[in-house]
């Protein structure tokens, strides 16, 4: 099995179709060890039984990424339970509502303060105070989106979220390459997960993929949850400061698929 003797630590599992999941369940199927950890009472008790199925019901952890001291408990939480661990997996993110709606010259500074916080700079922080129960060989991956790259509708300040996400893995893979530890992150398709339940005209964005994309078809929490789990293996210990697209190749698209009506207007090519 490609991740045995591997442990790690998983954030960001809402529930079984969290991308987190995907790549929490990849790596479990390939032989690795892991906990996980949840946000509040609330999400305790639904992730209890995920924690169990995964095969870790002893080693789920509170950690809001907001409270600097749940972040060193759960340092010691892994010192406890694990010596050291190979992997980290930072699937975390979150904008006030007033972020992705309106124009985006309105957005407040309280909502782009929150959003850079939870959305990037726990990144940054997780590392640093997990470091000291990072093994020599550690891997840490966090996820983006295509809207950190280009405008997409109604992503707004999670657009600008995930493109300092992504400016701020290739920093940390520089600097903590010199340390053995790889960074990278996947740069995910649409996926109909709890978190896209708060973009508009989220259903329009799947389609437009869809119709889009070269492979024809969006991409799954399985898809990603393998690339993950070869970024997090020793398959890739030559793969740092990576965004690596699992989208079905829509990234690659320079103009959209079209066709004309009968007056000679264009319309987007759906066969769904």
């Amino acid at each position: 099995m490609i991740m045995k003797g591997k442990k790690g630590i998983v954030l960001g599992i809402a529930n079984k179709r969290s991308i987190a999941y995907g790549i929490a369940n990849a790596c479990r199927e390939q032989g690795a060890e892991m906990a996980i950890t949840f946000l509040n009472e609330r999400f305790e008790s639904k992730l209890a039984p995920i924690a169990e199925e995964l095969g870790c019901g002893e080693r789920l952890y509170p950690c809001d990424v907001s409270k600097p001291e749940e972040i060193v408990a759960l340092r010691e939480s892994l010192a406890r339970d694990f010596g050291q661990i190979d992997f980290i997996v930072h699937s975390i993110a979150f904008s006030p509502r007033e972020g992705l709606e309106g124009r985006f010259s309105d957005i407040p500074k309280s909502a782009f303060n929150i959003a850079m916080e939870i959305s990037v700079y726990s990144l940054i922080e997780l590392v640093r105070e997990l470091k000291p129960v990072l093994s020599d060989n550690a891997s840490v991956l966090t996820l983006s989106y295509y809207g950190g790259e280009k405008y997409i509708p109604n992503y707004n300040l999670m657009g600008i979220a995930k493109a300092t996400l992504e400016a701020t893995v290739k920093y940390l893979a520089e600097d903590l390459g010199k340390d053995g530890i790889r960074v990278n992150a996947i740069s995910a398709g649409p996926i109909k997960t709890l978190a896209a339940a708060g973009i508009g005209d989220f259903s329009f964005i799947l389609r437009w993929n869809e119709a889009n994309a070269p492979l024809k078809r969006n991409v799954t929490i399985h898809d990603v949850g393998n690339a993950g789990m070869y970024l997090l293996s020793d398959l890739s210990r030559g793969v740092t400061g990576e965004i690596h697209h699992v989208d079905s190749g829509y990234n690659v698209m320079g103009m959209p698929a079209v066709e004309f009506d009968e007056n000679g207007k264009p319309s987007l090519v759906w066969k769904g």
